[in-house]
Order: structure tokens, then C-alpha cells, then sequence
């Protein structure tokens, strides 16, 4: 995004971050069940810990999505923004 743009830019390049986290996420999960298949147990659950940081960014992502939305229309909530995740 360029400087200065618009809160529905950055909302829709937020929001298109998470979907990339998404879909890297499950690309990922097929990688990880092809080698627990293969008999790399130890490669999957790496692979599934990193999904979890990816889904967790994801929701990270959302939320910071939102809370721009939200003060675009004039109800800043920055406790959304700290949800633990």
C-alpha cells in the first residue's frame, strides 16, 4: 500500500494478507499429510506448528482488519485489536 492511502485500502491489503496466510495454510496441511504418509512424522509436525502460527496471524490480520473498518466509520475499539490469540 502506498503512504498516505486510504482506510479501505489497507483494509482490503489486510484482508488480502490473511487470505494468502489462509491458502498457504492449507497448501501446507497437504504438504504435512504427504510426509506423515511417507513416514516423516517429524517434517509434518513441524509443518503443522508453522500452520499454526500462519492461522494465528490470520485471526491477528482479521482483527486488525476490522478495528480499521471500525475506525473508518467512527467506533474506534482498540480491545478488539489485543484479543489474545
Amino acid at each position: 500500500m502506498a503512504p498516505g492511502g486510504t482506510n479501505s485500502q489497507m483494509r482490503r491489503d489486510l484482508v488480502g494478507i490473511s487470505s494468502d496466510l489462509k491458502w498457504s495454510s492449507v497448501e501446507l496441511l497437504r504438504i504435512a499429510d504427504r510426509l506423515e504418509a511417507a513416514g516423516n512424522s517429524a517434517d509434518a509436525h513441524a509443518i503443522h506448528r508453522m500452520i499454526q502460527v500462519f492461522q494465528g496471524g490470520e485471526e491477528r490480520l482479521t482483527l486488525i482488519a476490522d478495528l480499521v473498518r471500525s475506525e473508518a466509520l467512527g467506533s474506534s475499539s482498540e480491545e478488539r485489536f489485543y484479543v489474545e490469540l
